[in-house]
């Protein structure tokens, strides 16, 4: 049984300036795909090695207008429903409503199930770069489903013990990630995301206080890795996953971290943070 998926982020840009950027094909270059066609009112396309089966433009425009925007997706043989609609929330403030048919939990947990299990963390990463892009911000990371090698590196301005305290420390990475996870902070300890009542937890296999976080989420996911280094007053990270089946790589879970950095960054940086996720409605799917 599919399941909507349907996520609200708030962008720090006007209307106009967020509808250009979602069908300016030089935009969409940026923030979503490698490759991108547009020439409405017929045809939105976007293909590359950023986009699950990007071998092909697989889109087909259904509707656009001033505020909004569907498509088509043929993933995995099924031809998935994208609706993007734009609300403005005042002169210089938009919110961006996304959502995808065809998404079923159990395959976002399941590598080995279908392509359309990675679609919520991608459009997780997606909008997530498409508000640094409108904020004038440097982007955080694009994933290549054509390579299995799942690392990246970014620099934090903000000093490096402060950065490692907010990976460590439960109710800090809730508050960034957007999630509830509960984490012990020593070798043997529990990693929880959902929390501990959750009935579920990864194992924290290294902790080496202000220099590196690693997690084993057990078979399928492999380890994930924080490394950070103080780089002028600044901390750089270093964020790897690894001991997963290069066959199968964990996609979803993988953007999803990924994405929760772009977060991160913000939290640290932006003074008066508050999260580009609007969680009352969007919390079935974060």
């Amino acid at each position: 049984m599919t399941e909507p998926m349907i996520l609200r982020a708030r962008v720090n840009a006007p209307l106009p300036a967020v509808r250009d950027a979602l069908i300016n094909p030089e935009s969409l270059q940026i923030w979503l795909a490698e490759k991108a066609a547009v020439d409405l009112p017929t045809t939105f396309e976007f293909w590359g090695r950023y986009t699950p089966e990007g071998d092909a433009p697989h889109q087909r425009l259904l509707h656009v207008d001033d505020r909004s925007l569907k498509f088509n997706w043929l993933l995995d043989g099924v031809d998935t429903t994208v609706e993007i609609t734009l609300e403005a929330e005042n002169d210089e403030n938009t919110i961006v409503a996304l959502s995808q048919s065809h998404f079923v939990m159990s395959e976002a947990l399941d590598v080995t199930a279908s392509i359309r299990g990675v679609l919520q963390t991608f459009w997780c990463m997606a909008i997530a770069n498409l508000v640094d892009l409108l904020e004038g911000r440097e982007l955080t990371y694009r994933h290549d489903f054509t390579d299995p090698t799942m690392a990246t590196e970014t620099v934090i301005d903000a000093p490096l013990h402060e950065v490692y305290e907010s990976l460590i420390d439960g109710q800090t990475v809730t508050a960034w990630f957007g999630y509830p996870i509960d984490i012990e902070a020593w070798a043997g300890g529990r990693y929880a995301m959902g929390g501990f009542e959750s009935g579920y937890a990864a194992k924290v296999v290294d902790v080496v206080p202000d220099k590196k976080l690693s997690v084993d989420w057990g078979t399928g996911a492999g380890v994930t890795s924080w490394e950070l280094a103080d780089s002028n007053g600044k901390t750089r990270l270093t964020f790897v996953q690894s001991g997963f089946d290069p066959a199968t790589p964990p996609h979803a879970g993988w953007l999803g971290s990924v994405s929760g950095l772009a977060e991160l960054r913000r939290f640290h940086e932006i003074s008066n943070w508050r999260p580009i996720w609007i969680q009352d409605e969007a919390a079935q799917a974060s």
